[in-house]
């Protein structure tokens, strides 16, 4: 059987899997780090676990030569800074496993089980209370000095937007511009509330494509998959599709843009399932 843990700074999703099936799953609210293990430990010691998988809020430690690795770093999440996360599972469970970002594990589950399925590579992106991103390349999560921090690109602003941004450390980065609270912060609404004709959602598919924009110059993936609250809005999808052709302006040629950019496919479970999935994994490498 194999354990994941999907943890996010609202919630712990953790599951057990035998052969590719779910047996059991669970949600934890994440609270202090002791508090919140305590019930992942509850719940997963009812198993005879051969690996696990860990997609983790971040920003994380995954570099294998520093001491930071298998560490929460810079993280708003109280009590969360600078915890031995993957540390504490190892003492737990002497089991190998794989430790990476939540979107990390949601990009390999949509690769495997999801919208990308029979591609090598693709990029997810969730685009909720905040923006990130992770990316599969060749099969293999990518990663280099750090994992990717995507949500945090710089864009070109809207001629029509003054909002400052919300980015507690850029303020009109991509995510200060275009994640859920910005909606609300322009408009006074709730995203899922804003009428559709609102001139606001102009201004999210025009930041949004241009972060499609740069991922697909940059690393030319397969396929690109949307994700998260923000994207549960159809006319959205259609309007980021629309600023991705105008803004590519023809220069590089990618598959038709319905084939492309499309919404996930496994809604809400991209993250654990990539986690379950990145446990039999490290299991096979291992052997």
């Amino acid at each position: 059987m194999y354990g994941g843990i999907e943890a996010g700074g609202t919630k712990f999703v953790c599951a057990v899997s035998d052969e590719g099936v779910i047996v059991e799953k669970i949600s934890i609210p994440t609270t202090a780090p002791e508090e919140t293990l305590k019930q992942v430990f509850d719940f997963f010691d009812q198993y005879e676990l051969e690996a696990m998988g860990i997609g983790s809020f971040g920003p994380i430690g995954i570099d294998k030569s520093t001491d930071s690795y298998g560490y929460v770093l810079a993280t708003p999440k109280k009590g969360w800074t600078n915890y031995n996360f993957l540390g504490s599972i190892k003492d737990h469970y002497d089991i190998p496993v794989a430790w990476t970002t939540d979107v990390n594990a949601a990009a390999y589950g949509e690769l495997l089980k999801g919208a990308a399925i029979g591609k090598k590579s693709c990029i997810y992106l969730t685009v909720g209370t905040g923006i990130g991103a992770g990316v599969v390349i060749d099969g293999n999560i990518f990663s280099g000095i750090a994992h990717p921090e995507m949500g945090h690109i710089w864009v070109k602003r809207h001629p029509d937007d003054t909002y400052e941004g919300t980015c507690p450390y850029h303020k009109d980065c991509l995510e200060g511009l275009a994640a859920g609270p910005s909606i609300e912060a322009r408009t006074g609404i709730k995203g899922q509330d804003l009428p559709q004709d609102h001139p606001v959602w102009d201004m999210q598919a025009f930041y949004i494509a241009q972060a499609l924009v740069n991922y697909t110059l940059t690393l030319a993936p397969e396929k690109i998959i949307l994700g998260g609250g923000v994207m549960n809005q159809d006319h959205l999808l259609h309007k980021i599709r629309q600023q991705f052709v105008e803004l590519m302006g023809g220069y590089m040629e990618t598959p038709p843009v319905s084939e492309y950019i499309v919404r996930w496919g496994l809604p809400n479970e991209s993250g654990i399932i990539g986690s379950l999935l990145l446990a039999e994994h490290e299991l096979a490498q291992t052997k």
